[in-house]
């Protein structure tokens, strides 16, 4: 890493009495892929957001490309590239028109502007395109056309919100590659959120966010290390008994996540014939599989991403409906 891209000292944020960061700490390497990882809800938006200058922290501090976001607000967002979560493309464009705007807005001299639409277009293999109206793209396309206007201007940072939300496998495959590739070819630090466990993976290093706090930061597999169990799953016909006989007998702490009866244990598959033989309930399934970055989660925070999420999803529905009624 040849200097410090992002630092954030302390950030907070708080939206009336709620806190949405509480007291971020952070420091990113020039030309680092830096993954923010967490259900939805847990405050990366949030968190880019002031990154962005696009919200100002109620406490702490933050540079980005060397600038204080908060006092030089106007220099970060001259050496950032953006691309939101929410698609901001005009679809009755074409390609070549939503680059043409960008570049007014971002000051891109004339006479270097078709050169570089060239470069960034034909990073993300979308070239070919440049005359088609934006309505006329994939869901893919349409993400490949923001990240080519992020670089746009040549930033030094590169914050990607959810690039691949929405998208299926395949496409987010793709995504994935063109990401990797700008960030050899423009020498661009990257940071982006994600909620996709096999996402992070791609990350030079990731910082797992819950509730507003980061709660563990290092490479995918440092943070794998440290689990230092493997993932054991099972369904049975009495998930109630089952969970205290591996409490009682096993000394285990399972919980139910995705539906099934979750714990961690050193060699699990050695572990799983003692289970078949003493667990006093009928074992309907069992899976087992070395740590990931979700059991990674789950050792920090006692549930799964997903289950996080479902959490999360749930009480934003009452939140609407406690607000439905109160309109009504």
């Amino acid at each position: 890493m040849q200097d410090v891209a992002v630092v954030a000292q302390g950030l907070t944020k708080r939206f009336g009495e709620v806190p949405a960061v509480r007291g971020i700490d952070l420091e990113i390497g020039g030309g680092e892929i830096f993954g923010f990882l967490g259900p939805n809800g847990a405050g990366k938006s949030t968190t880019i957001n002031m990154l962005c200058t696009l919200l100002t922290p109620t406490s702490g501090t933050a540079w980005v490309a060397g600038f204080d976001v908060v006092r030089e607000q106007a220099l970060v967002r001259r050496h950032i590239g953006l691309v939101f979560q929410d698609p901001t493309l005009d679809t009755y464009l074409s390609a070549e028109h939503n680059l043409r705007l960008h570049a007014a807005l971002y000051g891109v001299p004339r006479d270097v502007f078709a050169e570089r639409m060239r470069q960034v277009l034909e990073l993300v293999g979308l070239w070919d395109r440049r005359a088609a109206k934006v309505s006329t793209f994939s869901g893919g396309m349409r993400r490949r056309l923001e990240i080519a206007r992020g670089l746009l201007h040549s930033p030094r940072v590169l914050f990607l919100d959810e690039p691949t939300v929405g998208l299926d496998p395949q496409t987010r495959s793709s995504i994935w590659n063109y990401i990797g590739e700008l960030r050899k070819s423009e020498q661009v630090t990257i940071f982006l959120t994600t909620h996709y466990m096999d996402e992070a993976e791609y990350c030079d290093r990731i910082a797992i966010i819950d509730h507003g706090e980061v709660i563990a930061l290092g490479t995918p597999e440092e943070l794998k290390a440290n689990v230092g169990t493997d993932r054991v799953q099972i369904r049975t016909d009495d998930d109630a008994a089952a969970l205290a006989a591996l409490r009682m007998h096993f000394g285990l702490e399972p919980s139910i996540s995705e539906g099934a009866i979750t714990f961690g244990v050193a060699g699990g598959e050695q572990f799983v014939p003692r289970l078949f033989a003493e667990l006093p309930v009928t074992i309907r399934s069992v899976s087992v599989a070395r740590p990931s970055l979700d059991d990674v989660f789950m050792s920090y925070t006692g549930t799964s991403i997903r289950d996080a999420e479902s959490g999360a999803a749930a009480q934003s529905r009452r939140t609407a409906a406690i607000f439905g009624r109160g309109r009504g």
